[in-house]
C-alpha cells in the first residue's frame, strides 16, 4: 500500500515541532489534539507553507528531503481552511473552477462528479454572499478537489460552523470519503467529527506525536487518554447483512458479531459506521437471560486498566476467540473483582446503545 512519510523538526517562533509520521496514502487520517498542539503546523509543513528541516514523501514522490524543497505551488495539494474564503466577485461555478488545470485531460476528478457529490448543482450561478455557511464550505471543498490534488489537506473545516450546519455538511464529506480514492489529512479537535470520518488517527501533544494508528485501535488502547475519557467509545465499520422488515430492524455485521438497530436505509452490503460508548456496555460471564437488550455479543477480555480508584476500563475482542473488532466497557472495580474478571476471560457484552452515523441524516443514537 502506498504511504505518506513526513518528518519535521524545528522551531516555529516560540513553538517547537518534532514529528515523524508514516501514514496510509488512502482514506482519511485525522490529526487530533488540543488547540496549539501542532496539528495545523504539520499540515502547513506538508503543504510547503512552513519550511522546517525534514522529509516529505507522498506515495513515492519526494516533496522535501535534505537537498530538495518543492515550493507550495508545485505540490499537488488541495487545502481547505477554516474559512471558505471564496472570491466574492465570482459565481459558485467560477469559484469552483478557479485554479483547476486548463487541460481537460488532467481532470481525473471531473467537475460534474464534484458538483454531484457536494450537492452544488442548484448553486452554480449564485454569488458567495447568497450562500449559507455550510454551502460556502462545500464550495471551498469542491474548489480544492477540482485543483486535481494528490493529497487533500483539511484544517478544521467545520470549526467555524454551528452544530446544525456541521451536521448538514458531514454527510457530504462522508460521501467524498466513500467515493473518491484520494488521501485526506483532516485536522480537528472534535472527536465526533473524527469518529464519523477517519480511518487512521494521529494523537498529538505539545508538538509531538503521542500515538498513530487505525482509529479503533487507538480508541481502545487503555494507555491512551481517549479510552480514559468519560465518553470513551469505539468506532466500528459495519456492513448491512439483513433487513428485518417485520420488526423494522437492520442487522449490521462486524468482525466477530452483529448488531441490530432500528431500520436504516441501505441495501445488503452497504457500509455503515457504528459508535459504541464504553458506558453502554455491561459484562456477564454466563449468557444473560432474555431481556429488552437485543445486542448481546460474545467476546474475550484482551486487557484492562484501572480508572481512578473505583472503575476499570476493559478492552474486549469480539467473537469466542476475541479476534474480532474491539469494544470498550466501563465497569466498577467491585464488579470486576466479584465476577473474577481477568485478561482472557470469556464474557458476554450487553450493549444498550449504538450510535449509527447515517449518511443521509447524521448520527442517531439507538437504544435496544
Amino acid at each position: 500500500m502506498p504511504v505518506i512519510t513526513a518528518a519535521f523538526s524545528g522551531a516555529l517562533g516560540a513553538f517547537s515541532l518534532d514529528v515523524s509520521l508514516t501514514l496510509p496514502a488512502r482514506g482519511v487520517t485525522a490529526l487530533f489534539g488540543p488547540s496549539g498542539c501542532g496539528k495545523t503546523s504539520v499540515l502547513r509543513c506538508i503543504a510547503g507553507l512552513n519550511r522546517l528541516p525534514g522529509t516529505c514523501v507522498v506515495a513515492g514522490e519526494t516533496w522535501q528531503d535534505g537537498t530538495r524543497f518543492r515550493p507550495t505551488h508545485r505540490r499537488p495539494v488541495g487545502y481547505v481552511f477554516q474559512e471558505a474564503s471564496l472570491f466574492p466577485h465570482l459565481s459558485v461555478r467560477r469559484n469552483l473552477l478557479f485554479g483547476a488545470p486548463r487541460d481537460p485531460a488532467a481532470h481525473s476528478i471531473p467537475f460534474d462528479e464534484v458538483v454531484h457529490l457536494l450537492g452544488l448543482a442548484h448553486l452554480l450561478e449564485r454569488a458567495p454572499q447568497n450562500l449559507s455557511g455550510g454551502e460556502r464550505q462545500r464550495v471551498a471543498v469542491g474548489r480544492a478537489l477540482l485543483s486535481q490534488p494528490r493529497l487533500l489537506l483539511m484544517d478544521e473545516p467545520l470549526s467555524a460552523l454551528d452544530r446544525a450546519t456541521k451536521d448538514e455538511i458531514l454527510p457530504f464529506l462522508e460521501r467524498l470519503h466513500a467515493v473518491l480514492d484520494l488521501p485526506v489529512l483532516y485536522v480537528s479537535h472534535d472527536m465526533a467529527e473524527v469518529e464519523r470520518l477517519a480511518d487512521h488517527l494521529v494523537l498529538m501533544e505539545r508538538g509531538r506525536v503521542r500515538a498513530s494508528g487505525p482509529l479503533a485501535v487507538l480508541q481502545s488502547d487503555p494507555d491512551l487518554p481517549l479510552a480514559a475519557a468519560r465518553d470513551a467509545s469505539v468506532s466500528l465499520d459495519a456492513v448491512i447483512s439483513h433487513q428485518d422488515d417485520a420488526y423494522g430492524l437492520t442487522e449490521l455485521s462486524v468482525r466477530g458479531g452483529r448488531f441490530l438497530v432500528p431500520a436504516t436505509p441501505g441495501a445488503v452490503g452497504t457500509r455503515r459506521r457504528l459508535s459504541v460508548v464504553a458506558g453502554d456496555v455491561s459484562l456477564a460471564v454466563v449468557p444473560p437471560s432474555p431481556s429488552t437488550i437485543l445486542n448481546v455479543l460474545q467476546g474475550r477480555i484482551l486487557s484492562a486498566a484501572p480508572l481512578r480508584d473505583t472503575e476499570m476500563t476493559v478492552v474486549l475482542g469480539l467473537g469466542p476467540a476475541g479476534d474480532g473488532d474491539r469494544l470498550l466497557a466501563r465497569v466498577t472495580r467491585r464488579s470486576w473483582e466479584l465476577l473474577g474478571l481477568a485478561e482472557g476471560t470469556s464474557v458476554f457484552a450487553q450493549v444498550k446503545g449504538v450510535a449509527l452515523a447515517n449518511l443521509a441524516s447524521g448520527p442517531e443514537m439507538t437504544e435496544i
